[in-house]
């Protein structure tokens, strides 16, 4: 495959399929459908198999399934089946099942607008399910790096034993580009790790790095799998120091790994008057809109996180004191916005340009809203 014309959605699966998905279980939903009907297609020419369920708790649960058994796993869906999801996104992330999840995020609450885009769904992708834990998110904001954030969701979901969201949204989901995917030929693919000692196999043993290798079943291996508070052989348990340890566990396996698993992009200016942090297919509006204010004699810098969970705020904190104003740009009422104002520092300087109406940002009204933020002054 050499240049092909193809949409974000295609990207996805065939990312996936690069990356060695060969299970998929969904439900069809708009802006997403194209995901599942191309797998359905697909799928079978590698040797995987493609099963639609009665709805996305079931499709959550058949991959986790799944993936116990060996194979790598994938759903696809928007905001409603999202939502229905997060139970079993939880329980995934305190077994442990790698499996990856891609909400091609469209207008909301509810059902919304099915076909308009939005980027609503940040912190549900952070804080959706219930309790203590930790997750990665990955955001592309072209089909050239929808192909190549799956392939990573599906190495980090691997290396991490842990769920993995792909937070597209409708805009990158349908958009058709011309790439060259042979470009990722020589990509690295992490297959899950098999111990050699499996008479004394712990599954969820607490080893250095806090993730334990994970034996498929029908291996010739019995441990048990629960979403129970459980010890290191799996079994459930009350014993509240086994807890903390264990919840200690699924936070620092993440947190304490950033380096190796945030990804972001700068460009523009280093420091300067103007600071724009925005994700997905927004981050292509504010590209356009950054230059047109250059042009007038702003100096504009673009902080795109590609990770949006774990958020990059390390390489934040160093870079926002350079500039006099941060302009955080969704199409939501804000969410990126409070974690970036949690990070920084500087009383006033982070303000947020956002819309919610099931309408794509144009350079122009970015333009116009920073305009009319600063004619005051910094």
């Amino acid at each position: 495959m050499s240049k092909v014309l193809i949409q974000g959605n295609e990207a996805v699966v065939e990312g996936a399929i690069r990356a060695g998905m060969r299970f998929y279980a969904g439900y069809p939903i708009t802006p997403s459908t194209e995901i599942a009907e191309l797998c359905a297609e697909k799928l079978p020419f590698v040797g995987g198999k493609f099963i639609q369920m009665e709805d996305e708790i079931a499709s959550m649960a058949a991959i986790i399934g799944a993936s116990l058994a060996g194979l790598k796993s994938m759903t696809a869906t928007s905001g409603p089946g999202f939502s229905l999801m997060q139970e079993n996104i939880g329980f995934a992330a305190m077994a442990e099942v790698p499996c990856v999840v891609v909400d091609v995020q469209r207008m909301g609450p509810s059902t919304g607008m099915p076909t308009s885009p939005a980027q609503g769904d940040v912190m549900q992708s952070r804080w959706g399910t219930h309790g203590d834990h930790s997750i990665i998110v990955l955001s592309p904001s072209s089909v050239k790096e929808a192909y190549y954030v799956t392939i990573q969701a599906f190495n980090l979901s691997e290396k991490y034993r842990s769920p993995v969201v792909v937070l597209m949204d409708e805009v990158i989901g349908h958009l058709r580009e011309t790439v060259n995917l042979d470009e990722y030929g020589d990509i690295e693919i992490i297959e899950r790790k098999i111990p050699e000692d499996i008479e004394n196999y712990l599954p969820y043993k607490d080893i250095e790095n806090g993730v334990a290798p994970l034996i498929p079943f029908g291996k010739g291996v019995r441990y048990h799998v629960t979403g129970l508070v459980h010890n290191e052989k799996g079994l459930p348990t009350n014993d509240t120091k086994i807890a903390e340890r264990l919840i200690k566990r699924l936070v620092d396996k993440i947190e304490k790994n950033k380096e190796d698993i945030v990804m972001y992009e700068e460009k523009g200016e280093k420091e300067g008057d103007i600071l724009f942090i925005s994700f997905g297919s927004t981050s292509r509006a504010v590209e356009e809109a950054a230059e047109e204010l250059k042009k007038e004699g702003f100096k504009v810098g673009i902080f795109r996180p590609i990770t949006i969970w774990p958020f990059p705020d390390t390489r934040l904190r160093k870079i926002y004191p350079k500039f006099r104003k941060i302009f955080v740009v969704e199409m939501n009422r804000g969410q990126l916005y409070y974690e970036v104002d949690r990070i920084v520092k500087m009383e006033g300087a982070v303000e947020n340009i956002n819309k919610a109406n099931g309408e794509f940002f144009t350079p122009c009204e970015i333009v116009e809203k920073v305009k009319e933020r600063i004619k005051n002054g910094f």
